[in-house]
């Protein structure tokens, strides 16, 4: 008999499983050629499906049977070859990769053990069609011997992502029938032409009396510095030094000379995404950029389904997404979000605003980052006006190329403004001195704080900025009150501290709540940003309003507070390295908080725990779209009666406002949300749109006793 992998409903076209064996395993072995794993990735290609030779899977594609567990055979097979990586891939390669478990783990045990132990039909007819390669394989990790198994533990899930995109990629092809439309974009060569083109009359500026001149000569030595090897490299750069677009030559070139594939952005706010990538899909044509910081993704299910092909995979030259798709990508088990990762290896990664990284997960972040550099072909740019010290949490020493040349000549050049000490002081406070203020912006510690200071100031000339405006409505929004600054016309502007790292506003005053050292100096970087004013006439007031914060802000005021002491002059860099000294002392037994790095040691990998416990932000997140806009309406009717595409998922997160879970219990509750797909994962639409406003966007202030009883 033919055995077949996958047949199109409705008619009698079919694949051949040893078409899809072959073919699953050509496309794994080419990602996992990226990290010197091609053999590795051959293999799981060739054994993932094998467990469709059985009779009763057979039965099953012909729809004469019940559902069948086919991935189990493949990793028994895996496991009996002594690949226990390929084991854990092939286990896991539709509902995700499962922990080692116990061996009294009973049936009902979703681990290795459990699984490698489960009865299942007889799979033998795949020795009649495949021969497996005689390969001797082996593994040439580098690293500390301490880290071992954390190492072989990222080996093993960039291997899982090299199958799962080769498997869903190779099923895409046959069920489209060769028609696969993907925008792949231009190639780096001719993306790094297009932006040398645009800068071109900048690097004849050699100016240093002027701003522009002092941009140039930091554009020239990123660019000189390009050509240097893959590792690790700073960008300490102050507000207002060009540093956007300094990163991308830097990134560009130094792609070019080291023959890497794709540049990846990582940012710590959506807001800043939504300018960067405006930036460069003005300067590279917007094809050839992908944001991708939506939370939709499809379900894992052992079968799958046409629905889940649209999942990301990251294909594109220039990607811009957030520190928690990457890291809670890179820490994750699952299909829909491991498929991407074999895309980072070989790639430019800048972390924008590094000093954002998540402090209770910072230990297990570094390692990753030095991960990807020593063993997948990465360099790393980390990218900020207030760099973080990092260098005690690499395993090693690691060599940090500094990009920004004369740095404290070019902190003193770009000194734009004067901060001022409030000290404690009442709301009301706050509240005068911003009704008397012209071209203001006010940073507080909580959204509800902003809120609250919002409405007893709103008026004409008066805004609020928040994530929970979709970013289409921040894009308008933050727009507005750029051309009211440039008019000069009234703008005061009340926020949350989304605004003050990558947002190019320029305030004459900026007025922001006590917090980290590095969170100051970053709103200082919104005041006269510019400098067209006196750096004397323009002030950033520092005030404290005793209010109760979480105990990671708590610690970092108190470190704030340490640093000040010692040091006059709070925004030179010799200040910033005393504070994040201090503050990394005082977070010294929480940098690992959930214990990630202990998940994984000799005879123990726990990718599910591992899974479930890194979440950058502690509460589930769900995705709501907000259909207002005709665009929007046309994305969710499409979704709902056309089906999913990549493209689709991408428009939709343009018109999307992510929530926690709580509010989303009494937003549904109340009956305001639908949920648009039970394919997609945490995916619902707005249809009470008066919770919706132009002011302040989605409405959060849902009690849990509105709920309508249906």
């Amino acid at each position: 008999m033919d055995y077949i992998a996958h047949a199109i409903e409705g008619t009698e076209i079919e694949q051949k499983l040893i078409d899809h064996l072959q073919n699953t395993a050509k496309l794994s072995a080419e990602f996992a050629k990226e990290f010197n794993a091609e053999d590795w990735g051959y293999i799981c290609g060739l054994l993932h499906d094998i467990g469709k030779y059985s009779d009763a899977f057979q039965k099953r594609i012909r729809n004469e049977g019940p559902r069948v567990d086919h991935s189990t055979a493949g990793a028994k097979e895996a496991y009996k070859m002594r690949l226990d990586p390929v084991a854990y891939c092939i286990a896991g390669h539709h509902s995700g990769m499962p922990d080692t478990g116990e061996l009294a783990d009973g049936c009902d045990s979703t681990s290795l053990i459990a699984r490698l132990n489960k009865f299942v039909s007889d799979y033998s007819e795949f020795k009649k069609e495949l021969v497996l390669p005689t390969t001797s394989y082996r593994l040439n990790l580098q690293g500390d011997v301490k880290q071992r198994f954390f190492i072989l533990s990222i080996f093993t899930r960039m291997l899982f992502s090299c199958l799962v995109d080769a498997d869903f990629l190779d099923t895409e092809f046959f069920m489209n029938q060769g028609e696969v439309h993907r925008k792949m974009g231009e190639t780096l060569q001719f993306l790094q032409r297009k932006l040398m083109e645009y800068i071109q009359t900048w690097l004849n500026n050699e100016d240093l009396s002027t701003v522009n001149g002092h941009r140039s000569q930091i554009l020239r030595n990123c660019i000189e510095h390009a050509s240097g090897e893959r590792g690790f490299y700073k960008m300490t750069m102050p507000t207002g030094s060009g540093k956007t677009i300094a990163s991308l030559a830097f990134a560009l070139n130094h792609a070019l000379k080291n023959n890497m594939k794709r540049i990846i952005y990582v940012i710590p706010y959506t807001s800043i995404i939504d300018q960067n990538a405006k930036v460069f899909k003005d300067i590279l044509g917007k094809n050839n950029v992908l944001e991708n910081h939506s939370q939709v993704e499809f379900k894992d299910t052992e079968e799958l389904k046409m629905n889940q092909l649209a999942s990301e995979n990251w294909d594109a030259p220039i990607v811009v997404t957030t520190n928690v798709q990457f890291f809670e990508s890179l820490f994750s088990n699952r299909s829909s979000k491991c498929r991407k990762l074999h895309n980072i290896a070989n790639s430019v990664i800048i972390f924008d605003e590094v000093q954002m990284l998540p402090v209770n997960y910072l230990k297990p972040c570094v390692a990753m980052m030095e991960e990807l550099v020593r063993n997948y072909k990465c360099t790393e740019v980390l990218c900020t006006a207030t760099q973080p010290v990092l260098d005690s949490l690499f395993s090693g020493y690691v060599k940090m190329t500094e990009l920004c040349p004369n740095l404290k000549e070019q902190f003193e050049f770009f000194k734009r403004n004067t901060i001022q000490d409030m000290g404690d002081v009442m709301e009301e406070d706050i509240v005068e001195s911003l009704r008397n203020e012209n071209r203001a912006l006010c940073i507080v510690n909580t959204r509800k704080r902003a809120q609250m200071i919002y409405n007893q100031i709103k008026g004409e000339g008066v805004y609020h900025l928040s994530t929970t405006m979709y970013p289409q409505h921040r894009i308008k929004v933050i727009s507005e009150i750029k051309n009211k600054l440039k008019d000069k016309k009234k703008c005061v502007v009340i926020s949350t501290s989304l605004v003050e790292a990558g947002v190019d506003f320029d305030f004459q005053n900026v007025y922001r709540e006590i917090a980290g050292l590095d969170s100051i100096l970053q709103a200082a970087g919104r005041c006269n940003r510019e400098g067209k004013e006196l750096a004397d006439t323009c002030n950033v007031y520092v005030f404290c309003l005793n209010e109760r914060v979480n105990n990671e802000i708590n610690r970092r005021i108190s470190a704030t507070k340490t640093t000040i002491k010692e040091c006059s002059n709070w925004s030179e860099p010799e200040a910033v390295h005393e504070y994040f000294e201090t503050f990394l002392h005082y977070e010294e037994s929480n940098i690992d908080q959930k214990g990630i790095m202990d998940q994984f040691k000799e005879g123990l990998f726990n990718f599910k725990q591992v899974a479930q416990d890194f979440k950058l932000i502690e509460s589930d997140t769900y995705t709501i779209l907000i259909p207002i806009e005709d665009k929007a309406k046309e994305v969710r009717d499409a979704l709902k009666f056309k089906g999913y595409t990549k493209e689709l998922i991408r428009q939709a997160g343009h018109y999307s406002v992510q929530v926690y879970e709580n509010d989303f219990k009494n937003m549904y509750g109340a009956g305001m949300l639908r949920e648009v797909s039970d394919s997609l994962d945490k995916f619902y639409e707005l249809v009470d749109l008066k919770q919706y406003t132009e002011e302040i966007g989605l409405s959060l202030n849902i009690g849990s006793g509105e709920a309508i009883m249906m």
